[in-house]
């Protein structure tokens, strides 16, 4: 497995792919075993993985105790990201939740101690809770990273807008630096597409995302009768194939596996990959595990990426759209011209 930086604001240097571990467990009542965590965790390591993706509510806070035991003295070896915002109490009040410097502390507290460590290396706000102002996240994160807590931080599910004014922020303030962002990013959700991705690009973040098999619907399986977490799960976080855009996505998909002597899910973690982002998996046994490693060693076509990117294309919107409007083009430009796109580039 290829190892590759995190965005151009760390040296830190992890794996192509992520092992995600929201399975990690039985509290939610659909998960993994124990047994079944530790042959994950040995698995992904014996690959060259090195990123492992958590949350403080992960099967409400199982997945942790069992990453804990599982990397023992190899805890040094791995990148840890956890996330806090939720709440990791089954029953708890509001006190338990948001993006708050309180709740903040509180949870990593709790996650040290289930995970068996001294420190998160990648601390993840989950999502945003509509109340903490962008000023107390950063000043929390710096906290944490000045008392040894924390190494990085970045924003899970966050707008384009708040992740650029928090880097911004940062910098000029000379805290503890945005390292990344968590998106959902697969062949059938690609909003993030209008904002999110140019936008952490030209901010050299690192891109981590979450659900790149679209809830398991981008294998094929359902289109075979399979259930997994389209049932177990009440349809959460599941996209259905469900219009023609969709259908023709998995259509190519089949068509690239069959091109490629690979599997269409292993094709979609591919994709994922080509776009910047580092594909975070999330199986349910060793044997799904070994299945999406696969794709680590599945190399895709430019004409292939080209397919895909265009029969999976959401529509940019406003005001990216009047880019592709000649008169708009050709106004501003003074004249025809190619493109008013500039390269995407990290900055410096």
């Amino acid at each position: 497995m290829k190892f590759l930086p995190f965005g151009s604001h760390t040296g830190l240097r992890v794996s192509e792919l992520v092992l995600g571990t929201a399975m990690f467990g039985t509290r939610w009542g659909y998960g993994a075993e124990p047994a079944e965590c530790r042959d994950m965790v040995k698995t992904y390591l014996d690959a060259g993985g090195n990123f492992i993706d958590t949350a403080d509510t992960y099967q409400s806070g199982e997945a942790e105790e069992l990453i804990g035991a599982a990397l023992g003295s190899l805890r040094d070896e791995v990148v840890i990201a956890s996330k806090y915002t939720e709440n990791d109490q089954p029953g708890g009040g509001v006190m338990l939740t948001g993006n708050s410097r309180k709740t903040m502390l509180r949870s990593v507290e709790r996650s040290l101690k289930r995970l068996g460590t001294d420190r998160i290396d990648l601390l993840w706000v989950h999502e945003p809770d509509h109340v903490t102002s962008t000023d107390e996240i950063l000043r929390g994160f710096d906290d944490l990273a000045r008392a040894g807590k924390i190494i990085y931080a970045g924003f899970s599910n966050f707008p384009a807008w708040r992740v650029s004014r928090a880097a911004l922020l940062a910098e000029l303030r000379g805290i503890l630096p945005v390292a990344g962002v968590q998106l959902e990013y697969s062949l059938v959700e690609r909003t993030a597409d209008r904002e999110v991705i140019p936008m952490s690009r030209a901010l050299g973040l690192g891109m981590v995302g979450w659900s790149p098999l679209g809830g398991g619907v981008l294998t094929g399986k359902y289109r075979r009768g399979a259930k997994g977490r389209k049932e177990a799960m009440g349809g959460g976080l599941f996209h259905a194939e469900s219009d023609a855009r969709q259908t023709a996505t998995i259509d190519l998909l089949e068509a690239i596996a069959a091109e490629t002597g690979s599997s269409p899910g292993n094709v979609a973690l591919a994709w994922v990959r080509a776009r910047g982002v580092l594909p975070i998996v999330g199986p349910r046994s060793r044997a799904q595990l070994e299945d999406s490693l696969k794709a680590v060693s599945l190399q895709l076509s430019g004409d292939q990426v080209a397919r895909l990117n265009e029969v999976s294309a959401v529509e940019p919107g406003y005001p990216h759209a009047m880019a592709a409007n000649e008169f708009v083009r050709n106004g501003v430009a003074g004249g025809k011209f190619e493109s008013v796109i500039l390269p995407e580039r990290p900055v410096a």
